[in-house]
């Protein structure tokens, strides 16, 4: 199978200009290092009419061609079921009913990390086990043997993070995103992974999960996000910033582009013209600030 990057955007909406260059960081990583690029739609969760179709338009527009047909979290149900079944089998699973009003109040476990689910319903005996089915469906979670995990990131280096008994299908019967995301990237071959740094502190959960499923963990490069003019992420609500908008103000995308092409670094024009100044380790590490198009932008 070839090696491949991608991009996995959520249908949830429009992309704005904080997705786009993300996703054109993963077209460069991907074609510099002779991969494909894969094109995925997370769509397990947060799906809204029409968003796909508008964000294959807008991926079309700036240029961050894929290579092969879009693949939908929502088809791939039976290989998360093979997944989580194996995990059940070597005993590496449990139902979890608490809520998460119960896992907020709940005390931590001793020299649990801050954040980690407190292992509630790890060792329910058979009793409580069958009467905690009656009240409520349950979720199903990782009995994870590690409280701590470390990966490498090509920007960030070595990184250790936080490993609970993370979930792996919810109690409504949806797939986890870390699990889903792991299955899919070994599935597709997809060896690099390159995403905003706010899925950073998730990485390491995926890749002790990955070991646990006999899978390589891929390259990860965690890409500095754009921010607005008060340093918080990039949204919709900042105004003009997804392609509709600015073309709206006059702005075609080619600007648009170039403009995310100046931010990292990189020469005006079509992404191939980019791929020979391309150099990771050049890349900025601090977030770029989005000003509007039309004022200089942070660097």
């Amino acid at each position: 199978m070839t090696s491949a990057g991608r991009f996995a955007p959520s249908p949830s909406g429009e992309l704005h200009v904080g997705n786009l260059r993300t996703a054109i960081l993963a077209w460069l990583f991907a074609r510099s290092s002779g991969r494909n690029f894969l094109l995925r739609v997370e769509d397990l969760d947060r799906a809204r009419s029409g968003a796909e179709a508008e964000q294959l338009r807008d991926l079309a527009a700036i240029g961050a061609t894929w290579d092969g047909d879009v693949v939908r979290q929502t088809a791939r149900g039976a290989l998360y079921t093979a997944a989580i079944s194996r995990l059940q089998a070597a005993g590496l699973t449990y139902e979890c009913f608490c809520t998460r009003r119960e896992i907020q109040e709940a005390p931590s476990a001793p020299h649990a990390p801050q954040g980690a689910y407190p292992g509630t319903c790890r060792n329910l005996d058979p009793a409580e086990l069958e009467f905690k089915r009656s009240t409520r469906p349950a979720a199903v979670r990782l009995r994870a043997g590690v409280a701590e995990y470390r990966v490498h990131d090509v920007l960030h280096g070595a990184y250790a993070g936080v490993v609970d008994d993370f979930v792996l299908r919810r109690n409504d019967g949806v797939t986890a995103y870390n699990l889903a995301v792991v299955v899919d990237d070994a599935e597709q071959g997809i060896d690099q992974v390159v995403r905003g740094d706010d899925l950073l502190p998730s990485t390491p959960r995926q890749a002790y999960l990955a070991s646990l499923l006999n899978i390589p963990a891929p390259e990860y490069a965690h890409v500095p996000l754009v921010v607005n003019s008060d340093g918080v992420r990039l949204a919709k609500r900042d105004g003009a910033v997804t392609l509709r908008d600015l073309a709206l103000a006059g702005i075609p995308s080619d600007a648009v582009r170039d403009r995310l092409l100046a931010s990292l670094g990189l020469p005006a024009g079509r992404l191939e013209r980019a791929l020979d100044a391309f150099d990771p380790t050049a890349l900025p590490r601090e977030p770029w600030v989005w000003t509007g198009m039309g004022s200089p932008g942070s660097t």
